[in-house]
């Protein structure tokens, strides 16, 4: 529920920070809570009036989601904003690669030496440790804002696809003009453009067209102009840049249901598993570090060998596009399940071998054998999650561009309940998943899920092989 919760704040930031506060304000103000919520908690269990207060832990948790979650869309987007245009390419590329690699170092090392700290000094010290940490961190930003390039906020993005929508449907009986010099261009309205890009109009979603059509009753008797009667071509794009968007994005939600099924569905194999290496007990929950271990090194290889290497095939600088990049994500996903089904099926075949069929009891094998699944995974993110932010930073309008990241990482949070519906249903109709899975047919669930992404796959291909890329005019 708190990860759920952190990455649905992401909305909240991606919001105010493209409306009102820009990024790097959002940044600022959503860090400052998030470090008071560290405070809180690490007070929560030191003092002796706090330690039995549930509501303290409650606020302290939640305000750290709240800072943690509204900061990702900010932090992508402001980074990403500092390199020119022309790097668009190549530096900005590598950019997400790495911002990538750095969530996912400090995601390994709050799960393995701050949860070492705290369960040998305490979780005072454990949150404390954490409170300095973002504390110098803060202090690192601040130090240098007067040489960030901040991009203006102009506005409610809801607002003004609604005006665009509302727009259109007043005309809806007028016939476009053949010639589209005679649509509202963004140079008759710069007032409201406030420096963004100015978008080619396209022939898609032609409806919304009729929005920038110049129609007397789109002023007043004073001359102004009703933004709620007439749209510039660039505002119509930009609702069209999302609606493009969102088919390719509902694709991503199914590989962030296979990522989640690692501290889920894999673990509850690997229980039943032999979990000891000579005098050591290898919690089944821990393999999900040989996932961390290959995003580290595997993204640095990306960048350094297969990038250079498939330059020389594709003619592009960054290698493959970031949807090509992304859709070979989802393809390890599916190599993931088939991976994860053929070691359950032969994980079936030792316990009955063995006698344990009726018995709720580990097998002899190891569960080492869960690590190819891991780091297929593993790989997969590196390519769809990184593919992903960068092509949505990229194809954004500059307006929504913290937005479009939002829903990026909100697929995360999709991906969770979409487990858990496929979850529950499976186990409701079919009984796949008892408490004993000596019993059950848990590699029937991986096959229906590989399945799906197989489905999935072919699902993406569609709209990513006709995708119209946003082009500035």
């Amino acid at each position: 529920m708190w990860q759920g919760t952190s990455f649905l704040t992401a909305l909240i930031g991606a919001y105010v920070a493209d409306s009102h506060w820009g990024n790097y304000l959002t940044i600022v103000i959503f860090t400052v809570i998030y470090f008071m919520g560290l405070v809180v908690l690490t007070l929560s269990t030191s003092l002796p009036f706090l330690k039995h207060s549930s509501f303290t832990s409650y606020l302290g948790l939640y305000m750290v989601a709240l800072g943690a979650g509204a900061t990702k869309p900010c932090m992508s987007a402001f980074g990403a904003d500092q390199f020119d245009d022309a790097d668009k390419t190549t530096a900005k590329g590598s950019f997400f690669s790495f911002y990538y690699l750095t969530i996912t170092i400090g995601a390994l090392l709050a799960g393995t030496v701050v949860v070492w700290i705290q369960d040998n000094y305490g979780w005072t010290i454990g949150f404390g440790l954490l409170t300095i940490l973002i504390g110098l961190a803060f202090t690192n930003l601040l130090s240098g804002s007067k040489f960030y390039r901040c991009r203006k906020p102009v506005g409610s993005p809801f607002t003004r696809m609604c005006q665009v929508i509302v727009a259109a449907t007043r005309k809806f009986n007028m016939d476009l003009p053949e010639n589209e010099s005679l649509l509202c261009k963004a140079t008759e309205k710069s007032e409201m453009r406030q420096g963004n890009e100015d978008l080619e109009n396209t022939p898609e979603f032609s409806f919304l067209n009729k929005a920038s059509i110049v129609s007397a009753s789109d002023f007043t008797t004073a001359g102004a102009l009703n933004p709620w009667r007439l749209c510039t071509t660039s505002q119509v794009e930009e609702l069209k840049s999302i609606l493009r968007l969102l088919p390719i994005w509902a694709t991503f939600i199914l590989f962030a249901s296979v990522s989640t099924q690692e501290s889920t569905v894999f673990v509850e194999q690997g229980i039943f598993m032999n979990t000891r290496l000579g005098s050591l007990n290898i919690p089944p929950a821990s393999l999900t570090t040989f996932d961390v271990l290959t995003v580290i090194v595997f993204t640095p290889l990306y960048d350094m060998i297969i990038i250079p290497m498939t330059r020389q095939f594709t003619g592009k600088e960054r290698g493959l596009s970031h949807l090509q990049r992304a859709g070979i994500g989802l393809f390890f996903s599916i190599i993931a399940m088939v991976s994860a089904a053929i070691l359950e099926t032969k994980r079936l075949e030792v316990a009955s071998e063995e006698g344990l069929v009726h018995k709720k009891a580990a097998v002899s094998m190891s569960i080492l054998w869960q690590i190819p699944q891991h780091v297929l995974v593993g790989i997969g993110e590196v390519l769809n999650q990184i593919g992903m932010l960068a092509f949505f930073y990229d194809q954004a309008p500059d307006s929504m561009r913290s937005l479009c990241l939002a829903l990026a990482l909100l697929t995360i949070s999709l991906g969770g309940y979409v487990t858990s519906i496929i979850l529950t249903t499976t186990d409701l109709v079919f009984g796949w998943i008892p408490d004993n899975l000596n019993q059950g047919h848990l590699d029937r669930f991986f096959w229906l899920v590989s399945g799906l992404c197989l489905l999935n796959l072919a699902v993406f291909v569609y709209p990513a092989s006709r995708f119209k890329y946003k082009r500035s005019s």
